[in-house]
């Protein structure tokens, strides 16, 4: 599907890389496409995929996290995205997100990619817990949250969709109440 891309993290079957300016190809065929924008609030326009793809890349300028590229590593194919964004303001909690392109649902792949993303935030102690929330219609996601280990904690209005979603936490066991406790972004 495109160029070599180098991988800061990777699993089994995937390649964790960072949204460039020149993706918005790859962005399009993510969240341009029906199915994937159907449980984030779209259909999304072309302007629309530019202007996400400008706030990922804006984030992990300003963050270090951000929802990142997701590839296979036997053929470079965009999977989808998967990673962190700030849940709360002072660092302490980050919110898992992922989104997979419908040709690479039902793979085990979203699994394998929400596992690398906590395992990389949870390497920093100052990380108390993750969030993640889903769709109130994404059986898939709630079931994979489940399996992640994430508990129900309670609903919340997801801004674009304007939908009560349900909402889970995971928490990080190598958090200390001890130790000093530094957002992610400024461990950078």
């Amino acid at each position: 599907m495109h160029g070599s891309r180098d991988y800061f993290l990777t699993s089994e079957r995937l390649g964790f890389s960072h949204w460039r300016e020149d993706d918005l190809a790859l962005a399009m065929t993510l969240w341009g496409d029906p199915k994937v924008a159907a449980f984030l609030g779209g259909p999304f326009t072309p302007e629309e995929v530019s202007a996400r793809l400008s706030r990922e890349i804006a984030m992990m300028i300003a963050c270090k996290v951000q929802y990142w590229p997701v590839f296979l590593l036997e053929n470079n194919d965009l999977v989808g995205c998967a990673g962190l964004r700030p849940y709360t303001n002072d660092g302490h909690i980050l919110k898992l997100g992922f989104h997979l392109r419908p040709d690479y649902w039902g793979q085990g792949l979203a699994h394998e990619a929400a596992r690398a993303v906590i395992a990389f935030a949870f390497e920093t102690p100052a990380i108390e817990s993750l969030f993640a929330g889903h769709h109130p219609a994404n059986e898939a996601s709630e079931r994979l949250l489940k399996k992640l280990g994430f508990r129900w904690t309670h609903e919340e209005i997801y801004p674009p969709t304007g939908l009560m979603n349900p909402a889970y936490r995971l928490m990080n066991p190598q958090a200390s109440e001890m130790s000093p406790q530094k957002p992610i972004w400024s461990s950078y």
